[in-house]
């Protein structure tokens, strides 16, 4: 039996529960990474920063101007 196949078994109180169970450890989880890294020292110097931001997609934007499109109106 897999594991949605027995999720789907239990009560839909059950589920409920379980499924807010699973929400709060993300949320508890989420919480206690940003203290962790803090206390371990390990928050992202500027440096890391903006190695981080050259990595990034860049978007460039092109204006559309009506002459030259080609197109009649």
């Amino acid at each position: 039996m897999s594991l949605l196949q027995s999720f789907r078994n239990l009560s839909p109180r059950t589920r409920i529960g379980v499924g807010l169970g699973l929400l709060a450890w993300g949320a508890i989880g989420l919480h206690l990474s940003d203290r962790a890294e803090e206390r371990f020292g390990l928050t992202p110097s500027e440096e890391d920063r903006e190695a981080l931001k050259e990595l990034g997609p860049r978007i460039t934007v092109v204006d559309r101007s009506d002459s030259g499109s080609g197109k009649e109106r």
